[in-house]
């Protein structure tokens, strides 16, 4: 990756984003040293202006960014890293640094959740209880949800509706987990059979 830290006296902007959920998250800037210390260690480190050091995210709070991908933008002189965030980012303790909406994208944070469940599972979990009866029940249970789905959008109100389909979605992220697939397959199968 060539980086043109010369255009703008020695420092690139930085936008940082949830590899998961896709939202950006901050706006940092970083020289050449900062850069090479954050291919180095894998977490991101800014050069703070303020300070006029090198701040690696998380070195007071805990709250780091583990890099899971890097790009940069045409010009060579912006950075997009794609990051997995520990704890809040924000020093206010936000999730983000910009006033969007919390969990827009909410399904991609649940399909974590759900992955948590499988890895740490504990007997009040309701995925832990669906995992232990079986792809089975999990396949059984994400057509049982469709068909009532369907039912809902035919002759029930809208709040119905959208709470069968948000079961039906949720089972299916459940079955999907079991499958071990994630909904980044299916939307790189959707894509693929975009014209």
């Amino acid at each position: 990756m060539n980086i043109d830290f010369e255009k703008s006296n020695g420092l690139v902007p930085v936008v940082i984003q949830d590899v998961q959920t896709l939202e950006v998250l901050m706006l940092g800037y970083m020289n050449q040293e900062a850069w090479t210390k954050t291919q180095n260690e894998g977490i991101v480190t800014f050069f703070s202006r303020t300070k006029n050091r090198l701040w690696t995210k998380g070195e007071s709070s805990g709250n780091f960014l583990h890099v899971k991908e890097t790009h940069i933008d045409c010009d060579n002189d912006t950075l997009l890293i794609k990051v997995s965030p520990v704890g809040p980012t924000c020093h206010t303790g936000s999730r983000s640094c910009f006033q969007t909406n919390h969990n827009q994208n909410f399904i991609f944070e649940l399909e974590n959740i759900i992955a948590d469940r499988y890895a740490n599972p504990t007997e009040e979990s309701y995925v832990n209880k669906l995992r232990k009866k079986g792809l089975n029940k999990i396949a059984q249970k994400v057509g049982e949800e469709g068909v009532e789905t369907v039912i809902a959008a035919l002759n029930e109100t809208d709040v119905d509706f959208v709470n069968e389909s948000s079961d039906l979605i949720f089972h299916l992220l459940v079955l999907l987990k079991e499958k071990g697939k994630t909904l980044n397959d299916i939307a790189l199968n959707l894509e693929s059979r975009h014209k």
